[in-house]
Order: structure tokens, then sequence, then C-alpha cells
């Protein structure tokens, strides 16, 4: 027996998968979108200084390629990436103390994009992941949307605490530990090479991947570098590095990278093919041409030494901004600092009030995975000049004080 409907009735369609009702956007883009206004000073966003950028030699790049390999330039490439990339970004990782060949690079688009490879490649819904507390939150979205249960891993004002980290890894076989240790988003902190050390043996010991994500890690003002804690023993076989040129030389290039063990490098090779086929090829050929032309790291230490004024100047202008009994941390390079404002300061409720001003900041609330802290906030010191931060944290204090 055939049921036939009436001509006027129109069906639903089947609803939206549950992984995207229940994990919800980002909001440092929802604050961008609303503190667009020129006359708005924003440290709610983490983008790079533009004026910084290097824009005449990534134009040359562009020109060289397009000119001299404009078929190959234009034309589809291998998943795993561009081999003259893979060869000019495994000399440079292997110069930082992790030996490197380009067949352990697979070149992704951003290195949001290998977060979410990983994602693929690791996760099964259900599976547990460890991260910090607080975290990068788009890595949050990342395995929410994969269908982990993400636990956050007890520390203090250096980082994760390695003994919390393991009786967390006994009682809960997590798949995989994400962090990043260097100039940490949002807090800004470093993990000391003592616990880095702590970390890698722990995972060699109970079994657990490590993703260590560093986009960065070269952004640094003063201090010494701490090594990779995929170059330290134990962590070698089970710890993916993530790299990224978004911070130092573009993010509109949208070229990130991951260093991974050979079988999970592959599986993510076979998920990017699912996702995008690969990197835009101009892209990777024009950045591998930069590589070759231009000197990077000396392009870095100019935009640090910038970023190290402007993190000064931040810091300078926080104690008169802040109320009274607040606390921060005090980067040795990165993007971001991390504030506490004392109780019952909440900083998602105060954030309307304080864009009336003309200023923005990012409440802390969304970067954990669980229990926020209220009355937290993030603030990006990079994009603003001196002058301009002195003038947005007065606005920030009068905001507060309203």
């Amino acid at each position: 027996m055939t049921v036939t409907e009436p001509a006027s009735a129109t069906a639903p369609v089947p609803r939206l998968a549950a992984r995207t009702r229940n994990i919800g956007g980002s909001p440092v883009r929802d604050i961008l979108a609303v503190t667009a206004r020129p006359e708005v000073i924003n440290f709610a966003g983490g983008l790079p200084a533009p004026e910084l950028f290097d824009a005449g030699g990534i134009a040359a790049a562009y020109r060289a390629v397009l000119d001299e390999t404009p078929a190959r330039a234009l034309q589809y490439s291998t998943t795993e990436g561009e081999p003259a990339l893979r060869t000019a970004l495994a000399a440079r990782t292997a110069q930082r103390g992790l030996p490197t060949d380009a067949d352990d690079l697979l070149v992704t688009t951003g290195s949001q994009q290998a977060l979410s490879l990983l994602a693929t490649a690791l996760i099964e819904p259900g599976d547990t992941v460890l991260v910090e507390s607080p975290c990068y939150l788009a890595a949050l979205q990342a395995f929410g949307l994969a269908g982990a249960r993400v636990l956050a891993v007890p520390g203090d004002e250096q980082g994760l605490d390695p003994v919390a980290l393991e009786e967390l890894v006994v009682r809960e076989r997590p798949k995989a530990l994400y962090l990043v240790p260097t100039f940490q988003n949002p807090t800004g902190r470093t993990l000391p090479l003592e616990r880095r050390t702590a970390v890698a043996e722990v995972a060699a010991r109970r079994g657990l991947w490590i993703i260590e994500d560093d986009p960065y890690g070269e952004l640094r003002y003063e201090g010494e570098r701490v090594p990779w804690i995929a170059a330290l023993p134990g962590a070698e076989d089970r710890t993916v590095l993530l790299g990224s040129f978004s911070k130092i030389m573009a993010p509109g290039l949208r070229l990130g990278w991951l260093r991974a063990p050979a079988d999970l490098r592959r599986a993510c090779a076979v998920a990017k093919q699912a996702a995008d086929l690969h990197t835009p090829t101009v892209n990777q050929l024009a950045a591998a041409r930069y590589l070759a032309d231009h000197d990077l790291d000396a392009h870095v230490r100019r935009v640090a030494a910038v970023y190290g004024a402007r993190r000064d100047a931040m810091l300078a202008g926080l104690p008169a901004a802040l109320p009274g009994g607040s606390t921060w941390t005090r980067p040795e390079g990165g993007m971001f600092l991390w504030a506490r404002l004392p109780e019952p300061y909440d900083t998602t409720a105060l954030l309307p009030q304080v864009v009336r001003h003309h200023v923005a900041y990012v409440p802390g609330a969304p970067f954990y995975a669980a229990d926020p802290a209220p009355s937290t906030l993030r603030l990006c010191f990079v994009t603003q000049t001196p002058e301009e931060i002195e003038e947005g944290l007065r606005r920030l204090g009068d905001g507060l004080k309203d």
C-alpha cells in the first residue's frame, strides 16, 4: 500500500549532526565581529600586527613562482606538501634541535587544520583527551567536534602539573594530551624544562600521545629557549609537533605543518585527502621561495623587538587599569597575557559595558574545559602601538570602574 501526502505538504529536512549542535562557535570570532569598528582598541583578537608583514618580500616570492613555474604553481600538488617547502621546514626544525627529514612532515592549511586532522586520525567518539587549564579554545572545538571527552589537567602559574597528569592518565586512560608549552594561548606562560621532561616520561611510561602546538615559540623577547617536548627522551615516538607561518610570516597564507611518527602522519594524510586534497600549491611554493631568498630569522627578530616593546607597554599600564587585587602573567614572548580580577568580577558580564568605552578583551571562561574562572580575561598586546595600548588600558580602566 502506498501512502501519499497532500501536494501542499513539505517535509522538514533531516537534523544537523549532533556534534554541530553541541559545540558552539568561537567567542573570539564573535567578539571581533562586534568590535570591528575603527574606534575600538581591540585587545581581543590574536592578530599579528599587519604593518610588520614583509609584504614586499612575500609579493616578490609569489611573482617569482608565477613567472618561473606557473604551470606547477597553479596545478594540483601532493597531499603531503611541496618537497621544496618540506625540505626547508625540515632544515629549520633540525637547526632548533630536533633532527627532521622532509618526509617527517605534512603541510597543512594552517596549524588549525593539523588539529582537525589529528582529531580525525586519533579520536573515536568517547575517547578522552587531556588539555591544559585554561586551554586554546579552538583546540577545545576540534576535539569536541570529534566526540572526545575533554578533561583539564590541574596546574599552576607555571603550567600543568606532571603529577596530576599521571594521576589522570592512570584513572582516565586518555588517548592524547594537547598543550601549547611555549608562550601559551591564552596565558602566555611557558612550561619549564623539568616539567616538559616529566611530561615526556609520563607519556612513555603510561602510553599517551602528546600533541605539542608551537605557533608562538619563535617570538621570544627575553630568556632562554626551552627545548621542544618532541626532542626529549621518551617522547620521540609519541609526540606530534605543530608549527605555523601565521605568527611569523602572515596568517593569510594559511600555512602550517605537523611533524609526526610515520603511521600517524599517514593517517593524517588520508584525512587531509578527504578534507581538501592538499594545501594550495602556489602558497607553498611562494613560502619556499621566500625562505630561499630572504632571512626569515632576521625578520622574526625585527618583529619580536617591536612586540617586546608592546608587551612592556601593556605591563606598565596594567596596574592603573585593573582593579586592586588583580594579578596577571608576565610572558617572555608570544602574543598574550592573562589577567585575573578579584571576585566578584565577571568578565563575561562586564564585556558589553567595557565595549561601550571602545575597548575589548576576551573573557576567560571559554578557555576552560570545565569549571571556568569568571574573573579571568585574555589581552593581546601585539596588534596596537604602545600609544594605543596606553589609551586602550585607560579606556579599560574606565569601563571596569563603571
